[in-house]
C-alpha cells in the first residue's frame, strides 16, 4: 500500500496545496488588476482616442476653413483684377479723351493763327496796293515826263491806268 501512497504523491495531475494557494493568489491579483488597474488604463485609452478624434475633427475643420479662405482669396483676387482692368480701361479712355481734346484745341489755335495770318496778309496787301495806287501813278508819270521831257497827262488819268493794271494783277493773283 505504500506503493500506492507514493504513486498518488508523485502524480502531477492531482493538485496539491501549493497549487491551490497559487491559484487563489493569481485570482486575487487578477481581480485587483481587473478592478483597480484596468479601468484607469481603459479611461486613459478612451481619453487618448477622444483626443485623437477631436484633433482629427479640428484638422478637418481647419482644412475646410483654409479651403474657404483660399476660395475667398481667389474671388477677391479676381475682383481686384477685374477692377484693375476697369480702372486701366477708364484711365485709357480718359487719356484718349484728353489727348483728343488737346488736339482739337491745338487745331483750333492753329486755325486761328492761320486765319489771323491770312487777315494780316490781306490787310498788308491792301495797304501795299493802296500805297502803290497813290505813289506809282505819280512816280510813273513823273518818270515818263522826264524821259519825254515834259508833262504827259493829268494825274487822274494816270491814276486810272494804274488802277486798271493793279485790278488786273489782283484778278490774276
Amino acid at each position: 500500500m505504500h506503493d500506492k501512497v507514493l504513486a498518488a504523491g508523485d502524480n502531477f495531475l492531482i493538485p496539491n496545496g501549493t497549487f491551490i494557494g497559487e491559484l487563489i493568489i493569481f485570482a486575487i491579483v487578477l481581480l485587483v488588476i481587473w478592478r483597480f488597474v484596468l479601468p484607469p488604463v481603459q479611461k486613459a485609452l478612451k481619453d487618448r482616442e477622444d483626443m485623437v478624434r477631436k484633433e482629427a475633427e479640428q484638422s478637418r475643420a481647419a482644412a475646410e476653413r483654409f479651403e474657404q479662405a483660399e476660395a475667398k482669396y481667389n474671388e477677391a483676387l479676381a475682383e481686384a483684377r477685374a477692377e484693375s482692368a476697369s480702372i486701366r480701361d477708364t484711365a485709357r479712355a480718359e487719356g484718349q479723351r484728353i489727348l483728343d481734346d488737346m488736339r482739337q484745341r491745338a487745331q483750333a489755335e492753329a486755325d486761328q493763327i492761320v486765319q489771323r495770318g491770312d487777315e494780316q496778309l490781306a490787310a498788308q496787301r491792301a495797304q501795299v496796293v493802296a500805297e502803290l495806287r497813290t505813289h506809282v501813278g505819280e512816280l510813273s508819270t513823273a518818270l515818263a515826263g522826264r524821259v519825254v521831257g515834259g508833262d504827259l497827262a493829268p494825274a487822274a488819268r494816270s491814276n486810272a491806268n494804274v488802277d486798271r493794271i493793279l485790278g488786273e494783277l489782283e484778278g490774276n493773283g
